[in-house]
């Protein structure tokens, strides 16, 4: 860069010079092309940071993800030798399949409960919530990302029911956040709150590409799961990082030999050219819907099962207690229901999650081979076939048990997701419907004179595709299918099952992180459905407003401070006139009171008023005499008058009562404000859009109102406790028919006095104040 700089310098100098030196002086010119020079150097340093920023996200989170599966999959291994070793005792093997996966439960409960209980869950409707603008502690941090990958990858290793995408958004959401604090030490960019934010957005896109390796649709189901109102600016981000890092993920694992080539992770072979008939159609619907309920279903059972750890009954408290009894029992009772020589066999119990979507996707119709010697090639598939039970029954009995194991299993207190168990949910029933197409039409579908025959297979991919959008409302999962097959056959018999699923799981339930949202009672802004909201600004602000003023004493400071929360408190000229000024954060004010009554302070003003040394002495000895506690304060207190106690004290309340000066603060001028005629509708979008916590309300400038996030959601959700009080319905019509009431009056004067603003705004010199201003501070 410094090389660079006195090249451009030189060069440029010599040429122009001549032109210039006449007009501007050496000095002027030599100024000018030095801070062009220098912009022009600081920007492709920046974008230069940025790159490798991105580089280094990816990077790292492909190193992570690969050794978590590859620590996860060799644990599974041990797993599934263990139970062939001991085959023939059947108690030890059921011992040894029990308490396998509940070791490694416990000890994933114990160690986020110890390290990070930050870590617990998804993470995903946390990152919802802190997109939005709130700020939650401890969930960004390194400890989180220690005890999010160890606890994760000891559950995965498990073989329970529990996903590696939603946990994994968090992880890599922390990883950008740390990297973007070190990238700091080199450029000042990524300490701007904005750019916070992208980078959470890019790491999000990264967590859920590299889990995968599906690049494309990670990016686009982070913003559909994340974002309200996405920036395109980070569009190119989150490709270029979600595709690096898919790229090294893949090529670790041919490094590895875990694949010849970097091919898909669950590569399909569907024939190409005729996947599926248009006759088929209404099956691929009817997997859509039903796909919709049993989302919806998915979400209820699991929000059930939170609700009803979370009552106050002796059950709860007693597992409240000894927290590795739930974990602990919910493995335990799961395993046994899996147990292969058990209850397992009717259920392919031996199957790991992996397994299961490589036989659930495979190109065999297992309704003629059941029965039958199993042909070539059908590898784990066997596991669903059975000599005495119907693959019906077999599949339907998966469908049904995994269903409410995934939907307890996640209510762990341990690192989990939902996609995963509930993609596999769906790839089962997306099977038992192939299947019995299949035997609805043993020898195809006869189309144009040529029998095509049913692919049991592809019914199982858009079943996956249905279940997943269904449960978190978004559409991307059928593009995370195309990727995670390798083959875009069934693009669009896919993309009808994902949208009739959303269409009817939308209309019955929230999405899952939503859900999780709601119950954790987390500050997050709920969406406004589409409708005419007769609800405006004046109807749910809190009218008594916590406030400074000009003329504000220390004393009134101290007691906001005491009796308040607030994170910024608006500053008004007068309490007579409430002309809004600005607002000032807490930290700033708490900083200068303290200054304001601190024994340095006292030292100082004594010093001013008295400057002979011995008066300046005897005073910093009673100064010090009740706040130092070494070894010298308490030999000064000994020899000092027990009136100076009193003395310090009385200056104390003597400084309380002096104004604040405001000079010496730092003022927002600029907060947030709206007036009181702004609708809901508005309110939802500014805040939703800027990612707002709070906004003051003025009248002619005048301070009337707060409205903050507690008060826009209440609104939002019908509610009218807490001194909330929506507009009555016949509102905005007695305002329209101009009944006299005492508040139409005044609201005629506003409008008089906004047109008057109107027509001086075309006079020179005259400022007309603004609806509307934006500020970063929080509530």
């Amino acid at each position: 860069a410094t090389h660079s700089l006195n090249l451009l310098c030189s060069s440029m100098r010599a040429k122009l010079r001549p032109y210039l030196e006449p007009v501007l002086g050496l000095s002027t010119i030599e100024t000018w092309w030095f801070n062009m020079a220098v912009q022009k150097t600081t920007a492709a340093f920046v974008v230069k940071m940025d790159w490798i920023f991105l580089v280094l996200l990816g990077l790292t989170m492909a190193l992570v993800s690969w050794s978590m599966d590859y620590a996860s999959a060799k644990s599974l291994q041990a797993y599934k030798w263990i139970h062939g070793e001991l085959k023939g005792n059947v108690p030890l093997q059921y011992l040894a399949w029990v308490s396998y996966p509940m070791i490694l439960v416990m000890f994933a409960s114990l160690f986020c409960h110890l390290v990070s209980p930050q870590a617990i869950g998804s993470g995903i409707p946390e990152l919802k919530t802190i997109l939005r603008g709130v700020v939650l502690k401890e969930y960004l941090t390194l400890k989180a990302f220690v005890a999010k990958v160890i606890g994760l990858t000891a559950g995965l290793g498990s073989g329970m029911p529990v996903g590696k995408e939603g946990p994994f958004v968090h992880i890599a959401s922390i990883c950008a956040a740390v990297l973007s604090r070190f990238m700091s030490i080199f450029s000042g960019v990524y300490e701007n709150p904005y750019g916070y934010t992208d980078i959470l957005t890019v790491g999000c896109a990264v967590g859920v590409g590299c889990c995968f390796g599906t690049p494309l649709g990670g990016v686009l189901f982070s913003i559909e799961v994340t974002s309200t109102y996405f920036a395109v600016r980070n569009y190119w981000r989150g490709y270029f990082a979600a595709t690096f890092s898919a790229f090294i993920f893949r090529v670790l694992s041919v490094w590895n030999k875990d694949a010849v080539t970097i091919t898909a992770l669950f590569k399909t072979n569907f024939r190409m050219d005729f996947p599926f008939d248009l006759q088929e159609l209404p099956a691929f619907a009817i997997i859509g819907i039903s796909c919709g309920f049993l989302g919806a279903f998915f979400v209820y059972l699991n929000r059930q099962v939170v609700l009803f750890m979370r009552r106050p009954t002796a059950l709860t408290r007693f597992l409240t207690k000894h927290r590795l009894i739930y974990p602990g029992a919910v493995t335990l009772i799961i395993a046994t229901f899996t147990f292969p020589p058990g209850f397992g066999q009717f259920m392919a119990g031996e199957l790991m999650p992996r397994e299961c979507i490589n036989s659930l996707f495979d190109n065999f119709t297992w309704t003629k081979i059941s029965g039958s010697p199993a042909p070539p090639g059908l590898g784990r598939s066997s596991a669903w076939l059975h000599p005495h039970v119907s693959v019906f029954v077999i599949l339907l009995l998966f469908c049904v048990m995994k269903f409410w194991m995934s939907a307890v299993s996640t209510t762990m207190p341990i690192p989990s997701g939902a996609f995963m168990p509930v993609f596999i949910l769906g790839a089962a029933f997306g099977r038992l419907v192939g299947e019995i197409m299949a035997t609805l039409f043993p020898n195809g579908i006869l189309f144009d004179g040529i029998v095509y025959r049913i692919l049991p297979g592809g019914y199982a991919v858009i079943g996956a595709a249905a279940m997943t959008g269904a449960v978190t409302h978004t559409v991307s999962t059928a593009v995370i299918c195309f990727e995670l097959t390798g083959q875009i056959s069934h693009i669009l018999p896919m993309m009808v099952a994902v949208i009739l699923a959303n269409m009817v799981a939308q209309g019955l339930q929230p999405s899952l992180y939503d859900s999780i949202i709601q119950v954790k009672k987390l500050p997050y802004l709920p969406e406004l459905a589409l409708g005419k909201y007769n609800i405006f600004v004046e109807d749910i602000m809190v009218r008594r407003v916590k406030f400074l003023s000009s003329q504000s004493t220390y004393r009134e400071l101290n007691n906001l401070l005491e009796t308040t929360t607030l994170k910024t408190i608006p500053l008004v000229d007068s309490k007579e006139s409430m002309i809004l000024l600005g607002s000032i954060e807490r930290t700033e004010l708490q900083a200068v009171f303290d200054w304001w009554l601190s024994p340095e302070r006292r030292v100082f003003e004594r010093g001013q008023s008295s400057p002979g040394q011995g008066s300046k002495v005897s005073w910093e000895s009673f100064t010090f005499v009740d706040e130092e506690g070494g070894e010298e304060g308490a030999d000064k207190s000994i020899s000092l008058p027990c009136d100076w106690l009193m003395q310090i004290k009385a200056w104390e309340e003597e400084e309380l009562d002096k104004p604040v000066d405001m000079e010496q603060i730092r003022i927002d001028p600029s907060p947030f404000q709206l007036v009181e005629r702004t609708s809901l509708h508005k309110t939802h979008t500014l805040f939703s859009l800027l990612g707002l916590s709070h906004a003051y309300v003025t009248s002619i400038g005048k301070l009337v109102g707060v409205v903050a996030l507690k008060e826009l959601q209440k609104a939002i959700e019908g509610s009218t406790r807490s001194g909330v009080r929506l507009r009555p319905p016949l509102a905005s019509f007695r305002d329209a028919m101009g009944v006299p009431t005492k508040k139409h009056r005044v609201f005629s004067k506003n409008v008089k006095l906004a047109k008057l603003f109107d027509l001086n705004a075309t006079l020179p010199g005259i400022a007309v104040p603004n609806q509307i201003h934006t500020s970063t501070y929080s509530w």
